[in-house]
């Protein structure tokens, strides 16, 4: 199960701890909802989702508020008894003394943000979703061209990296190289980034290892990127049937999410960088409506249709 460490969400989210007394190594998460714990405040822990990290709000800092101390007393011992992982306050909005002596009683750590409420918890539900998501590992490179994501897969050796070094000559952007780790944040977009000890890192049989952030500026990587089409590179087989028109896609699956796939024969003198272009492009020009294959197909269909017609008068 995938999980996030606390201190990794802190760091994140520029939270400032409350409790420093109570260690927060050892705590993870691993669900990317939230939750604003006012039922819970009101009295009502049926189906309370205690192991989710707790977000409360100016409404439920001024319920608690509005407690008498005895009803303060039953309500925080009752709440802070959960397994919560953390609790954190937003607005600037500080617990008050109870509050904090029943969470350290219960090792339950106190947070606090600046950020509204609704921003912060749209932004940790986001970042929860990326890094909880479910994830595989596949070899290849993945460019972002255009603004497309493109992953460039085949065999070791068929000239993948040698592809993006040039893309990013041409001004696109390396995401990996090599090793491609593949999140589903949701049924329609997967996210591709580079495992931390290759990020930035091109291998070139002959050369080595080339930092491209280094050799060709920070403009010229990118720490994530939607993987929107994929280029499968292949030995040229003369005996093999390619596509010439594309007229209908081709997908590829990964994790349950299928994505357009070109088979690209490989053989001497074909440039691959122009052609990861071309078909980055092309992707784009048909999201936006316009598919050049369909179009000739049509053109094709009114010549005949306009033949026939000649040949009847």
């Amino acid at each position: 199960m995938s999980a996030v460490s606390l201190t990794k969400i802190i760091d994140k989210m520029k939270l400032e701890n409350l409790t420093p007394e109570i260690g927060v190594k050892g705590i993870k998460i691993t669900q990317p909802d939230i939750n604003r714990p006012a039922l819970q405040m009101a009295g009502y822990f049926e189906h309370f989702a205690a192991t989710r990290l707790q977000i409360i709000g100016f409404v439920e800092y001024t319920y608690m508020q509005g407690l008498s101390k005895d009803e303060k007393e039953k309500t925080y011992e009752t709440l802070l008894s959960h397994p919560i992982p953390g609790i954190v306050f937003c607005r600037e909005l500080q617990p008050d003394d109870l509050f904090k002596q029943k969470a350290i009683e219960h090792e339950v750590p106190l947070l606090m943000t600046k950020e509204s409420t609704s921003a912060f918890m749209a932004e940790i539900i986001r970042w929860l979703n990326v890094k909880l998501a479910p994830c595989i590992s596949v070899h290849g490179v993945l460019v972002d061209v255009y603004g497309e994501g493109v992953l460039i897969t085949g065999e070791s050796g068929i000239g993948k990296s040698e592809a993006a070094l040039e893309l990013i000559k041409r001004g696109h952007r390396l995401v990996t190289d090599d090793v491609v780790e593949i999140r589903k944040v949701s049924d329609e977009t997967l996210i591709g980034t580079a495992p931390d000890i290759t990020k930035h890192f091109i291998e070139l049989r002959g050369i080595g290892i080339v930092d491209v952030k280094t050799l060709f500026g920070v403009s010229s990587v990118k720490e994530t990127q939607n993987i929107d089409l994929v280029i499968r590179l292949e030995d040229w087989n003369k005996d093999k049937e390619y596509d010439r028109l594309g007229l209908e896609e081709e997908y590829t699956e990964y994790l349950g999410n299928k994505v357009v796939c070109h088979n690209i024969p490989i053989r001497p003198g074909r440039n691959l960088a122009i052609i990861c272009e071309s078909a980055a492009v092309n992707h784009r020009q048909k999201k936006m409506g316009y598919n050049a294959a369909q179009e000739l197909y049509t053109r094709v269909q009114n010549s005949i249709a306009n033949g026939r017609s000649e040949d009847d008068e």
